[in-house]
């Protein structure tokens, strides 16, 4: 008899040990299909990258600054200039500004039958005196009223405002009228980069090195600068050399037909990049 029960027990225990290796799901074996699965995923999300979203409001202004102890706001169109203070807006036709010969200062004089509006641009770092936030530009309208006696005077902080159209992936096109192609460049990528106006930097490759840089920019003007790159020596960095010339010796630009033309006072279309996303 006690044979018999311990010999029970023994079928009991059994018969549960494999109910729950039943219960216990198991994991899945790592093969090839899945490790191939993942690598094409990979490669998806790596095409579906985009540029980085442009952070600030585009409204067509070039130029916008604000000030404080009054606050105010003001914003230069193409067809408009909008002065904003606590008590009125003011809205004037455009002209040309007036530019000093030795400094980067720009005045904007504007006068209509209401208004007497003198408008001055400095290129002198500008703190603002309530955030502290900096700004490239200080700032100072005189405004007043025809006729009125009274003249108000503005201080503040301003910057311009980066074509917007700039902020793309480009890829060189032509170099001084030539079309180029990846023979110049040693079999190597043609140079390209990307430009990003929320911080007013590029990026990219100049044939043999990575580049990046800082993007400096007034209206009609551009201008690449603080060029930095690797040191990586290639076979006939002639090329290279001469783009990288080329680029920081641009000051002028259009954005026409997906193409970005870059030019100098005396030579069009330094470099023409062709827009690729």
């Amino acid at each position: 008899m006690k044979n018999i029960l311990i010999l029970s027990c023994i079928v009991f225990l059994f018969f549960g040990c494999v109910e729950k290796k039943k219960e216990e799901p198991s994991e899945p074996e790592a093969t090839e299909t899945s490790e191939e699965n993942t690598a094409d995923t990979i490669q998806i999300e790596e095409k579906k990258r985009e540029m980085e979203p442009i952070a600030m409001k585009i409204d067509g202004s070039y130029f916008k600054a604000t000030g404080t102890e009054p606050f105010w706001g003001l914003k230069i169109y193409d067809n408009r200039v909008e002065l904003q203070t606590m008590e009125d807006t003011i809205q004037t036709p455009p002209t040309e500004p007036i530019k000093a010969q030795d400094s980067n200062i720009a005045m904007y004089r504007i006068q209509t039958e209401a208004t007497l509006l003198d408008i001055i641009i400095a290129h002198k770092e500008c703190t603002n005196a309530m955030s502290g936030e900096v700004s490239p530009y200080t700032v100072t309208i005189s405004y007043k009223t025809t006729g009125g006696d009274e003249t108000q005077v503005f201080e503040g902080c301003g910057s311009y405002i980066t074509d917007y159209r700039l902020h793309d992936i480009w890829v060189l096109e032509k170099m001084k009228g030539a079309t180029v192609s990846k023979e110049d460049f040693n079999g190597k990528d043609v140079p390209n980069m990307e430009v990003n106006i929320n911080n007013n930097g590029f990026s990219g490759f100049s044939g043999c090195n990575r580049m990046r840089g800082s993007l400096f920019y007034e209206k009609d003007v551009l201008r690449f600068t603080q060029v930095a790159s690797t040191r990586m020596a290639c076979p006939n960095m002639e090329k290279e050399s001469e783009f990288l010339t080329a680029l920081q010796g641009s000051t002028t630009y259009k954005v026409e037909n997906n193409r970005l033309h870059l030019s100098n006072g005396s030579e069009e279309n330094l470099l023409v990049f062709k827009k690729i996303d």
